[in-house]
């Protein structure tokens, strides 16, 4: 195997952000630009050599390229076994099970998750380390030190490698797994749920469930899963093939682009369950007939129920969610005794707490949940945990919810995306905002009186890490809340996101429609933020 050294010149925007680096696919193709980030990071770790890299991606456009790059940049730097997804598919949930379950030094993950696929739209490079999830910061600050400085990469001079036929090829000292990418997964799955009541439930017609894969990784999971062992009708799961463009579609599970769910799940004979998944598996919608669940009313529903599974059955040891996701897991927490803990955004937050057993389930507004199984939100495992819990309280998704808010009340929610904002005039808003925080304390805007007003920031109970600016939070006496934050997920501009979140105690009035009740709020964030008059725009691009 002949090794090449290439001299190149450093890029200056790989600056990875809360889930790796993502540019535009055109961006990746540029002479030298993968191979130099992948470089940077090989070149950042430590004792790679002789060590096992799991490799795998969403499947979008450029997925197969990247990986042949990535298998000759790994073997030029001494790896001595790569384990692969078939075809290049991982889901990045499978991809964390790969690492933990094969002991695995790391992984590169390759996806833009929710982003668009296709040769005008986005691509995604991720590390993801030992313990299966997200590399901290830490990592992803010396991936991007490094560069701004590297001056050379290695390659091998070998073939593409043949990514579809399962089995084991060697090249020199360098082992290439290639493993059905569901496999391992679904083994996993097993463990957790009740797979024998689920498939007597569907089976006998309980339950009937619509799943959309909005042609992306999950198809293949969900089909294996749902249909083949479950035992879900054919045509249960749809937009079920992996696309590279994603079938056109936006592969973010929400109800503005999962339409044809949407309509299915608020039409007349509805089934029982809906939901859907995004670009690499790691997020989730779940829907019953004529609900959406909103993900922060999923978060607490799971740990309010977590017992119920058999992979929770002993109980769990505490709770997280991101600053933004609302106070309802917060209020379960409360009332079972349990630790709950407020992160920034961004999974690889929680995996200090996952790794010290300080908590079991964690989630986050943004359509993700997960638990200790693995490092990642994992949207597979959060829809079979919604079938287990109607198969075992016998009970439709709104009379699950219905329980929930009698219980612990209902924190009435809604996120509004602002997405692709001039940048300029982005961190213009966040600047105006900042210099209001410390006048607004004790202010009263109607029936609304700020209690406090700050920029969030997190120290780590683990490793005692800061991480600052994490969001505008301003919060009133009755405990509603505006948060506003910056995306680092998108690749064009800058999406600001506002979140707007009202606590009712009271049963007799939990029926609202969020956008009315949330209405006094959500011209109070205007007031503070004027995105509307800035931007010039009537409303939010996405609102969920």
């Amino acid at each position: 195997m002949e090794i090449k050294t290439i001299e190149t010149h450093p890029f200056e925007d790989q600056n990875p952000g809360t889930s790796g680096l993502r540019k535009k696919v055109k961006t990746f193709q540029q002479p030298n630009y993968l191979e130099n980030f992948v470089q940077s990071i090989f070149d950042s770790l430590d004792d790679i050599v002789d060590q096992k890299l799991v490799l795998g991606g969403d499947g979008r456009y450029f997925n197969r390229q990247a990986i042949q790059t990535i298998i000759k940049i790994a073997a030029a730097n001494d790896f001595s076994e790569l384990i692969i997804g078939q075809g290049g598919l991982l889901s990045t949930p499978a991809a964390s099970n790969l690492i933990r379950k094969y002991k695995a030094y790391g992984g590169l993950v390759l996806s833009a998750s929710h982003n668009p696929g296709g040769p005008e739209e986005d691509f995604g490079i991720k590390y993801n380390v030992s313990n299966g999830g997200p590399a901290p910061e830490k990592y992803t600050q010396a991936f991007y030190q490094r560069s701004k400085e590297i001056a050379s990469y290695k390659i091998a001079e070998i073939p593409d490698i043949d990514l579809d036929t399962i089995g084991t090829q060697k090249i020199g000292a360098l082992t290439i797994s290639i493993l059905d990418p569901v496999n391992d997964y679904a083994e996993l799955m097993q463990t957790i749920f009740d797979f024998d009541l689920l498939k007597q439930s569907i089976g006998s017609g309980y339950i009937t469930l619509k799943f959309d894969a909005m042609h992306a990784i999950t198809g293949p999971y969900a089909k294996t899963i749902l249909e083949e062992m479950l035992g879900a009708k054919p045509g249960s799961v749809i937009n079920a093939v992996p696309l590279e463009d994603f079938g056109g579609g936006h592969p973010d599970p929400n109800l503005a682009h999962a339409e044809e769910l949407a309509e299915a799940m608020f039409g007349p004979n509805a089934p029982t369950f809906g939901a859907a998944s995004d670009g690499d598996g790691d997020r989730n919608m779940i829907m019953g007939s004529q609900i959406f669940v909103t993900p922060s009313d999923s978060l607490a529903i799971l740990a309010a129920n977590a017992p119920l599974i058999p992979g929770y059955a002993k109980g769990i040891s505490g709770v997280a969610r991101s600053m933004p996701t609302s106070q309802a897991v917060d209020r379960v927490a409360a009332q079972l005794n349990l630790p709950c803990f407020e992160t920034p955004t961004g999974w690889k937050f929680f995996g200090n707490l996952l790794d010290a057993g300080k908590i079991t389930l964690c989630g986050e507004e943004s359509f993700g949940t997960g638990s200790d199984h693995v490092r990642e939100k994992d949207g597979l495992w959060a829809v079979l945990f919604w079938l287990n819990l109607i198969a075992r309280k016998r009970q439709s998704v709104a009379d699950i919810v219905t329980e929930h808010w009698q219980r612990f009340g209902r924190d009435i929610y809604a996120r509004h995306d602002y997405e692709a904002v001039a940048t300029d005039i982005a961190d213009g808003i966040v600047a105006y905002l900042r210099e209001q925080l410390p006048t607004l304390p004790g202010k009263a805007f109607g029936d609304y009186i700020v209690q406090y007003a700050d920029e969030f920031a997190y120290t780590d109970p683990v490793d005692g890490s800061v991480s600052k600016n994490q969001g505008i939070r301003i919060g009133f006496e009755n405990g509603s809340r505006i948060v506003f934050r910056l995306s680092g997920t998108g690749t064009v501009g800058a999406t600001l996101r506002i979140y707007l979140e009202r606590y009712e105690p009271d049963s007799n009035l939990h029926d609202q429609d969020a956008q009315s009740a949330l209405a006094p709020l959500i011209e109070l964030a205007e007031k503070f933020c004027e995105i509307k008059k800035r931007t010039g725009r009537n409303g939010p691009t996405v609102i969920t």
